[in-house]
């Protein structure tokens, strides 16, 4: 899976700072922050750590004995270890060890498919320590039927974006089309990002371990909630 997806989100992360993630990002972050300041843990394991910013702000926030991140993305994990914090370039399934804390931010478990979200979800119950925590958010349907699908275009002072995206039976699929300025010419960069829409009460069955809380999340100011926040936690052997 590493291997297929890499060049699309390599793509994704040379665009991420115009798609207005980083405006909407700490929103969603409090919804992490809020619970894992109730809890007395040593590690933590950031699953598509992307750019590194979510582990800079809990880290900060917290003073977490040991936090790292995994991305599938190598330009990611390069950002993310600019940031100061240990990253490999691998998948959940790869990992060695165990941690008190596992999580997944922003609609990461939304880029799997039906079968890829049944193993992930088995590596993380794997991975976790009795009595440990996985975190993570996905999209709503409402979030990917109203707020996702359309048309976006967006450029800076050397690159132009735009991105088609659809919705349909259960999939949202995106076409990146990217003009990159080098020297006097653009180079041109296409890639197809796929995401699909996972219910709740699947994700819960799939999980295997216990859910303590959800709760909606409103990024963009809409009337529904376009995400949801889930706490899992593997009881105690």
């Amino acid at each position: 899976m590493a291997d297929s997806l890499s060049p699309a989100l390599d793509l994704y992360a040379k665009v991420e700072d115009l798609l207005g993630i980083k405006d909407a990002a700490p929103t969603l972050y409090a919804h992490y922050l809020l619970f894992l300041q109730t809890l007395e843990f040593e590690t933590l394991l950031d699953v598509g750590c992307g750019s590194g910013d979510f582990l800079r702000q809990m880290q900060g926030a917290l003073e977490i004995p040991s936090a790292k991140g995994i991305d599938l993305s190598p330009l990611m994990v390069a950002k993310t270890r600019e940031q100061g914090f240990e990253a490999q370039c691998m998948g959940m399934c790869e990992v060695d060890g165990s941690y008190d804390v596992i999580t997944a931010v922003f609609d990461m478990l939304n880029y799997l498919d039906k079968t890829q979200l049944k193993d992930f979800l088995a590596c993380i119950n794997t991975h976790l320590n009795a009595g440990g925590y996985f975190l993570c958010d996905t999209n709503t349907l409402y979030g990917f039927e109203n707020v996702a699908v359309g048309s976006f275009i967006v450029d800076d002072t050397d690159r132009f974006l735009t991105i088609d995206s659809d919705f349909d039976q259960g999939e949202y699929i995106s076409e990146f089309t990217l003009f990159e300025q080098k020297e006097t010419l653009f180079e041109k960069s296409q890639e197809t990002i796929r995401q699909y829409y996972h219910a709740p009460q699947e994700l819960i069955a799939l999980s295997g371990l216990e859910l303590i809380e959800s709760e909606d999340v409103f990024l963009y100011g809409f009337e529904s909630a376009d995400k949801t926040f889930f706490v899992f936690r593997k009881m105690q052997e």
